[in-house]
Order: C-alpha cells, then sequence, then structure tokens
C-alpha cells in the first residue's frame, strides 16, 4: 500500500516505522522539522499515572511495555529506573497514598521506600526532614525524544519510507475511493493517509469534514501549557525522575536536567515566553538546589512552554475519521509513553483493517464535529501532567 504520513514527531515517526516494516510505500511530510512540535518540549516521562479510566491505564501500561520491548535491540532514548515521588503536607500525603492505593489495585508496581533507600538510588538527593514514605515506581522512566524519533525514523528510512521537508500539507480528502493530500504546489493520492499533527489536529482534520476538538494550545496558563527549564552541566548524581511537591526533575544527557514546577504552569503563555534569566528561572534553580546537592550556582540555558497536543476530552484518539478506511488520526496527551504501541496499532489497523482491542474506547467519533466542551483541569500535582 502507498501510505502518506503528516509529521513527524514521535507519532509520526512511530506509525511510519511500523507501515515501513510492514512493507508500505510511506512518504512522510513535515512542515518544518522533525520533533518540530510538542515532541521537542516534554518532560518525556513514561508512565500510567492519573491515567482514568481504566482503559487509558491499560493503554498506558501497554505503551511502557512496547517502549521495553522496543528496546531489547538497543534503547539508548530510554531509561527505566523508576521513579521517586512524596508529599510534604496532610492533604499532599493523603493524595500520594490514594493515588499508590489505586495502583496497587491495578498491579500496577510501586512500594513504598525509606528516606534512606531514596539516597541510596539518588546519593545527592535531599529529602526533607518532615517526609518519611517515599514512593517508587520501578518500571517507569523517561525518554530522551530527539533519539526517539532517529530510532523510529531512522528504521522507517531504512525500510524505503520517504521525507518531504519542509511541506505544509493544507488539506487532506478522500477522492474516488483513495485519500489526497494537498499541498501548496499540487496535491497527491494514497491508498490511506496517518494524520499525526499533534496540537495542529483540529485545524487538519476539519479540512476533511471530519473535525476533532483539541484544547486550545494557547491558552495561557490552561492544561495545555506548561514551562520547561534546560539546565547547563552540573556536577550532581541524578539518574531516574524525581517527582517532588515542589520540582520534577529528570536528566537530560551530558550532565542537564530538565525542571519542572507544576505550579508556575499557571503562568505560562506561549506568546510571552518567560527568560532563561527570569524570576520562574532562578525560583526553579532555587527549588533544584533545595532538592539536590551539587547544583549550587545552577542556571537554565533555555526556559521553554511547552504546548500539550490534547483531544478536547482529556484522551487519546486512534482511528479512521469516516467509514471508508482513508484517513486515520491520531492525538494524545500521552505520546512520549503510547508513541511506539501507537504507531504499530495504528499501522495494523491500516493496513489490516482488523481493530486492536485495546483502541476501542479511543475511536474519533466521540469527538467529531462537538463543540462547547469544558476546559480540561491544568495539572497541579505530580502525575497529573
Amino acid at each position: 500500500m502507498k501510505i502518506a504520513v503528516i509529521g513527524l514527531g514521535v507519532l509520526g515517526a512511530a506509525a511510519a516505522r511500523a507501515l515501513a516494516l510492514a512493507g508500505s510505500e510511506v512518504t512522510v511530510f513535515e512542515r518544518t522539522a522533525p520533533l518540530a512540535g510538542t515532541s521537542g518540549t516534554s518532560f518525556a516521562w513514561t508512565n500510567s499515572h492519573s491515567k482514568d479510566p481504566r482503559s487509558y491505564h491499560d493503554l498506558n501500561v501497554a505503551g511502557m511495555a512496547e517502549h521495553a520491548e522496543l528496546a531489547k535491540s538497543g534503547a539508548d532514548w530510554l531509561v527505566r529506573n523508576g521513579n521517586l515521588e512524596w508529599a510534604q503536607d496532610a492533604a499532599g500525603a493523603e493524595r500520594l497514598a490514594a493515588s499508590v492505593a489505586e495502583l496497587t489495585g491495578r498491579d500496577y508496581p510501586v512500594e513504598w521506600i525509606t528516606p534512606d533507600r531514596a539516597r541510596e538510588l539518588v546519593p545527592d538527593l535531599r529529602v526533607p526532614g518532615e517526609v518519611r514514605d517515599i514512593a517508587f515506581y520501578p518500571t517507569e522512566g523517561h525518554v530522551f525524544p530527539a533519539l526517539l524519533v532517529a530510532r523510529l525514523w531512522g528504521e522507517a528510512r531504512e525500510h524505503g519510507a520517504e521525507l518531504r521537508c519542509p511541506a505544509e500539507v493544507l488539506a487532506v480528502s478522500e477522492a474516488d475511493g483513495r485519500a489526497r493530500v494537498e499541498l501548496a504546489g499540487g496535491a497527491a493520492d494514497f491508498d490511506a493517509v496517518v494524520v499525526a499533527t499533534g496540537r495542529w489536529t483540529e485545524t487538519l482534520t476539519a479540512a476533511a469534514g471530519y473535525r476533532v476538538p483539541m484544547a486550545d494550545p494557547d491558552a495561557a496558563g490552561s492544561a495545555t501549557v506548561g514551562l520547561l527549564g534546560y539546565t547547563r552541566p552540573l556536577a550532581t548524581r541524578l539518574d531516574r525522575v524525581l517527582t517532588t511537591p515542589d520540582l520534577n526533575v529528570r536528566p537530560d544527557g551530558a550532565g542537564r536536567l530538565i525542571v519542572q514546577g507544576l505550579d508556575l504552569d499557571a503562568h505560562a503563555d506561549p506568546a510571552a515566553p518567560p527568560s532563561a534569566g527570569g524570576d520562574h528561572a532562578r525560583t526553579l534553580c532555587s527549588r533544584l538546589n533545595d532538592l539536590l546537592a551539587g547544583t549550587e550556582g545552577a542556571s537554565l540555558e533555555s526556559l521553554r512552554v511547552g504546548q500539550r497536543a490534547i483531544p478536547a476530552d482529556g484522551l487519546t484518539v486512534a482511528g479512521f475519521l469516516g467509514d471508508s478506511g482513508r484517513i486515520y488520526a491520531l492525538a494524545t496527551h500521552s505520546g512520549i509513553t503510547l508513541g511506539p504501541l501507537l504507531g504499530r496499532l495504528a499501522a495494523q489497523e491500516v493496513l489490516t483493517g482488523t481493530p486492536a482491542d485495546a483502541l476501542a474506547d479511543f475511536r474519533p467519533q466521540r469527538l467529531i464535529g462537538r463543540s462547547g466542551l469544558p476546559p480540561l483541569e491544568p495539572a497541579r500535582f505530580a502525575g497529573q501532567q
């Protein structure tokens, strides 16, 4: 089959790889550059926290397993050595205990450890004196998105996939039993098209006549936006994810860290990105010093406003837009965790027409044409983002 994939973030690269491995003739259209959208500004934590309903939790667990399976043949993009989380007040402790109990009931790997055990895992960790119990999630981890896309797209390319970039797709449509991709310089027909355009999903699906509403990616202080700080190299020992009341942190390679304070996201505005030397940056660096020894004098190389790609009801979209089986849409807030899995399942459905049971609750038909959906609540506690 001759298949077009629109977008070369994690989802597009994963779909292109799976389609190419199955023998399809794959053409990827990317407007600006690989990773130019949400995939390039992500905390990139693989997990299944606060993922409800249960089918969404299970989908994310399967996404984590897909990463592990892919990693059997080498995994420079994936670090899978756990996440540490604690609470600092009574309300937080109650919320964390409830979350751990729910995850335990779902057979999700989690255990309570002591601060001493936490410092064995992270030698430079500074645990507040009042903290006695720390949740450890051993199967969670983090991803280096550029390396993941390099792996996925590299294998797609080795199996014949071609990239057209820069190439802005103006519309997709169904015509004469084919899927048509319209560009400024003309149009091309394919057997099917996979739309993997992240926060631009609504515009392109509307042009196809099947508008899938997305949460506004430009709304300041909303659930879709968040601040991500990227530090200069630091002499601190951290090799895993930390999700704490004031700061989320993960390694970003070569001694650099990515830092995130969810309460500060209320000030995130894509139209007015903050300075890497401003008040928000200083706050993040101060919190980092409270959390990890060896971060004295930390500063940020950049402070970015991430714009999340979130379908309007907060859940993943995966499926054909119409009955013809020509235009397939992928959109999700959990693109890093779910990317390799969704790419494989989308390829399966496009090429065989056989529905994947895991995607039954996430079809775009639940959202197509809907309007007036309530705004999503911003993430303010670890696990909600």
